[in-house]
């Protein structure tokens, strides 16, 4: 179910938000195994968890960047 990439390779957000898409176009298919269910929910919410944590963390660095740019300027 996962993206083809290389083992170490991290995944990107892109990449996991394309699985993502999988997932729930699977789940939403008329011919959904639902023996498959809870296994697609459970990868869907790691990677909801993971894209998450991605655009925490973009956030926290696009704000440290306007800070420090904002510092400079007040200089």
């Amino acid at each position: 179910m996962t993206i083809n990439r290389m083992e170490n390779e991290p995944m990107t957000y892109t990449q996991a938000l394309q699985e993502l898409e999988t997932i729930v176009a699977r789940m939403q298919a008329p011919d959904c195994d639902i023996d498959l269910l809870s296994k697609y929910t459970m990868r869907a919410l790691e990677l909801l968890k993971y894209c998450k944590q991605k655009l925490t963390r973009t956030d926290e660095e696009i704000r440290r960047c306007l800070d420090e740019l904002n510092a400079g300027a007040e200089s």
